[in-house]
């Protein structure tokens, strides 16, 4: 008999699944809302237990779904890496809602609270089925469920403004989803699967001997292109600063820490496991990910420096830090593939918790969102302030702290890459310019403003606004405290990954 631990990844895809339709079913946004960090909570345990199984004994099993076996069947594959995704994802997903819950009841209309919730419960479901996966047509799936769910909560808070840019978003995200499935028919004619395996070595057998060359460079490439497009790689995120930074505070949070790595693990799992690193290098898609990736952190930063609204400058910056994740990737080795997955973690514990800070302070400054109103709020807010400066500096790269980590590790693997020079001096200026907008940021929540400006902020506050908020201050100290263990403790986690990606 296999050992139980098997079962768990299908388990807490069972049961997002069932929440989702619980919630429903209650409709009530308090309860649906207590469901959802229920759900968080439980997947980050299972999924722990998964992490420490699987590590322990350094293996990784594959899980079939369904009655047919491989090569027609439908299955899921889980190790390391793929556990301590879900765990940390879990864990982002829970306190991304906590910190964020004052501003979700205020900005959704009560009929609709239920509702977002079920979009939660879906859209964890479709990141454990992008992370866990093993299927390629089952991937496009829930490809598809994801920009759904992700899109209601854009426009959960029901503006013009987010209306506009949830079609935005969806236009973009079909365009991506159109060439995934495209390139995906393209190679299923070709290679003759859909299982990652099989289809993993038919393609090797196609490259060797050279057969359908074309039509399998031109699958690679739609199937990058289409998930570089939902993934917000540089040029194509220009749907991304109005959608992150005009939805309320969970979604940001949600939307940029854990939706985009979703199609991103999804994309690192086809260059590793079906493709190959080798293949990726001799086609040239990897040189195209690292020119694309190097653009977007310079080009997100400069947009983000020029933007005076907090969350559209967080939301720039998150095109920066994922052009990070890309320059990884387009490196072509294992080592930029692992300092890849250690920036998604890095980038999954700042940006929610700077999104939630930046919602909290907006919050006290009566609901003001430029950077000129909300100078002092930090005072109004400590540990909204703490936070926020806690996750600007690691952004930046300040050592202790979890970016610091990233950036050694992108810029140990560059040494191994022909365009060794160009990468350094590329996270060098990327540094520099991520200094140039955190910091005057931080320097505008700390620095008190006249008595005047504060008296007529004060006005526009509610008394309710600036009671203590107990749930963002436990979600902020757990961001926090999971910065500084990626920061600090990141020998172990780094062994994870290194572990999880040989075992893909």
């Amino acid at each position: 008999m296999r050992p139980f631990y098997e079962n768990l990844p299908f388990i807490c895809i069972f049961i997002s699944i069932v929440c989702g339709v619980l919630s429903a079913v209650i409709r009530d946004g308090r309860k649906t809302y207590r469901l959802a960090l229920a759900m968080s909570a439980t997947i980050a345990v299972l999924s722990a237990v998964l992490l420490y199984c699987l590590y322990t004994e350094n293996i990784s099993f594959v899980y079939s779904m369904g009655r047919f076996a491989a090569p027609f069947g439908n299955a899921i594959k889980a190790g390391p890496l793929q556990a301590l995704l879900v765990t940390v994802f879990a864990i982002v997903m829970g306190l991304s809602l906590l910190g964020g819950g004052q501003s979700l009841f205020h900005d959704i209309l009560p009929e609709k609270q239920g509702l977002y919730f079920v979009m939660t419960d879906l859209l964890m479901a479709g990141l454990l089925v992008l992370v866990y996966t093993n299927d390629m047509f089952t991937g496009y799936v829930f490809i598809e469920i994801t920009t759904i769910a992700a899109c209601a909560m854009v426009m959960a808070k029901d503006t013009g403004p987010n209306l506009i840019a949830t079609i935005r978003y969806l236009f973009m995200s079909l365009l991506g989803s159109g060439l995934f499935l495209i390139g995906l028919t393209l190679l299923n004619s070709i290679a003759g699967y859909l299982l990652m395996e099989p289809l993993a070595n038919a393609v090797a057998i196609l490259a060797e001997l050279g057969q359908y060359h074309r039509p399998l460079i031109v699958s690679i490439g739609l199937m990058v292109v289409g998930l570089g497009i939902k993934g917000a790689m540089f040029p194509f995120h220009l749907w991304l600063p109005d959608a992150h930074g005009g939805a309320t505070t969970s979604s940001s949070a949600i939307l940029s820490g854990l939706v985009l790595k979703g199609y991103i693990v999804l994309l690192i799992t086809l260059m590793t496991r079906v493709f190959g690193l080798e293949l990726m290098r001799e086609v040239g898609v990897s040189n195209i990910l690292l020119t694309l990736g190097l653009l977007g952190m310079i080009f997100g930063s400069l947009a983000a420096m020029r933007e005076y609204h907090v969350k559209r400058m967080l939301a720039n910056s998150s095109v920066a830090q994922i052009g990070y994740i890309f320059m990884g990737l387009g490196l072509g080795t294992e080592a930029g593939v692992v300092a890849a997955c250690f920036h998604i973690l890095v980038h999954a514990a700042c940006k929610p918790l700077l999104f939630c800070c930046a919602g909290r302070l907006s919050t006290v400054s009566g609901h003001h969102r430029s950077l000129k109103n909300l100078r002092g709020s930090a005072y109004r807010d400590v540990a909204a302030g703490v936070g926020f400066t806690v996750g600007a500096l690691s952004m930046i790269g300040i050592p202790l702290l979890g970016g610091f980590v990233s950036k050694l590790y992108f810029s140990k693997a560059a040494l191994e890459s022909p365009f060794m020079a160009v990468v350094l001096l590329t996270i060098a200026a990327s540094t520099v310019l991520n200094a140039l907008y955190y910091v005057p940021a931080i320097l505008a929540i700390w620095v008190r403003p006249p008595w005047e400006e504060i008296q007529l902020i004060m006005l526009e506050v509610k008394p309710e606004d600036t009671r203590f908020d107990r749930s963002f201050f436990i979600a902020a100290a757990a961001f926090m405290g999971l910065i500084f263990l990626l920061g600090i403790v990141y020998h172990p986690i780094l062994n994870v990954i290194e572990a999880g990606v040989r075992l893909m």
